[in-house]
């Protein structure tokens, strides 16, 4: 089998298995808020897991929150930022290429009452820097939204330009960052970064699904989305699972060792298909400077379930858009929104690795494209 639709979703590593069984032995499942000392032993382990979490992150421990995915991180921080702070105007400021989580949070604002600028990206999916002084200028920005890489294409945010501009135009705008598709794949320092608030996902990062990370930095105030007992400081209510939190931060310790020498390693891999797949025709949409570990491309001849599905028969795994929309069977937004043809749109199929991909596993692929096209492509 070869798996390359990682941005989908990656394999649980043996490391987090391993640290899922010890995290539920009989000693360790108390409920964190109870107060025998079985209780408060789960809750030590679980604020271990916190402070070791914000460490590796760049962050101070009271600004992490543990939650079930990266859509619950983003749904909170959206819609509890401009919730809070209705004084700070009445405008979103974000582009038309960010992820499911963040546009439908932005339609519900804009349900009401508040105004959402889009600014326009090019065909290198970065937001226009003319465009976005502009949504700026038209005052009012209480939040600015986006995503440090794209899941489609693996198009990299200039994240210092961008935040610079932003606080130039608008200093008091607050800004979310998607880093769901970033982590463990380039340096991610929260402290360092600037960002205000932050949404991370463990299943991208070889944790199980169901665990994810909220950051907000300290003194900036939103209203949780999660109410009930006050666990996690009020911010996400719900009894505390150590053994989510300790599969998220095994996951994290692993991806975070060696990032360097795994982005060198997928950077080798993504120029060989590029280089391979264009030589039979193929069209690379992702743009020249992309994350090495996604690379969007489209197939003359071949809609994109058609190529998806005949992969699929030599054990090949690919998508064709985000798998939050896939079901849908609808043309990429995000393609769209770059100024990429429709009928190129509708060829395109998205691979996305991770550290545990494989040259071999490459030239195998390519291998299997060109008996498909050999079998099924009309001459």
């Amino acid at each position: 089998m070869i798996y390359f639709d990682n941005s989908a979703t990656t394999f649980v590593s043996e490391g987090v298995r391993a640290k899922i069984v010890e995290l539920t032995e009989d000693s360790l499942s108390a409920n964190p808020g109870a107060l025998h000392k079985l209780g408060t032993k789960a809750f030590s382990l679980y604020d271990s897991i916190r402070k070791e979490t914000a460490d590796i992150l760049g962050a101070k421990t009271e600004e992490i929150f543990f939650t079930s995915c990266a859509t619950e991180s983003a749904n909170t921080a959206i819609k509890g930022y401009m919730s809070r702070n209705k004084r700070a105007g009445n405008a979103v400021i974000s582009t038309r290429t960010e992820h499911k989580a963040t546009l439908e949070c932005l339609d519900y604002l804009a349900d009401l009452g508040y105004e959402i600028r889009y600014v326009k990206v090019g065909p290198d999916g970065k937001p226009d820097t003319d465009s976005l002084k502009e949504e700026l200028g038209k005052g009012g920005v209480a939040l600015a939204c986006f995503t440090l890489v794209n899941n489609e294409t693996g198009s990299v945010l200039p994240f210092e330009s961008i935040a610079k501009t932003i606080k130039s135009v608008s200093p008091s705008t607050a800004i979310y960052l998607d880093c769901v598709q970033a982590l463990g794949k380039m340096p991610v320092n929260l402290s360092a970064l600037g960002v205000d608030m932050c949404s991370f996902s463990g299943h991208k990062i070889h944790s199980i699904k169901g665990n994810g990370v909220l950051y907000v930095r300290k003194g900036v105030r939103i209203d949780p989305l999660i109410l009930g007992g006050g666990q996690q400081d009020g911010m996400r209510s719900g009894t505390q699972s150590p053994v989510l939190a300790g599969a998220f931060l095994e996951a994290l310790k692993e991806v975070s060792t060696g990032i360097e020498e795994s982005a060198e390693k997928i950077g080798e891999i993504n120029s060989y298909l590029r280089k391979e797949l264009s030589a039979r025709g193929a069209m690379i949409l992702s743009p020249d400077d992309a994350l090495p570990y996604v690379l969007n491309v489209s197939f003359e001849g071949f809609e994109s379930e058609t190529m998806l599905h005949c992969l699929e028969i030599y054990d090949i795994y690919v998508s064709t858009v985000s798998a939050c929309s896939a079901k849908q069977k609808k043309v990429s937004y995000v393609l769209l929104e770059m100024g990429v043809d429709r009928k190129i749109a509708a060829n395109a199929v998205r691979l996305s690795f991770s550290r545990e991909n494989t040259m071999d596993e490459a030239k195998e692929f390519i291998k299997c494209v060109d008996m498909i096209y050999d079998q099924f492509l009309v001459k």
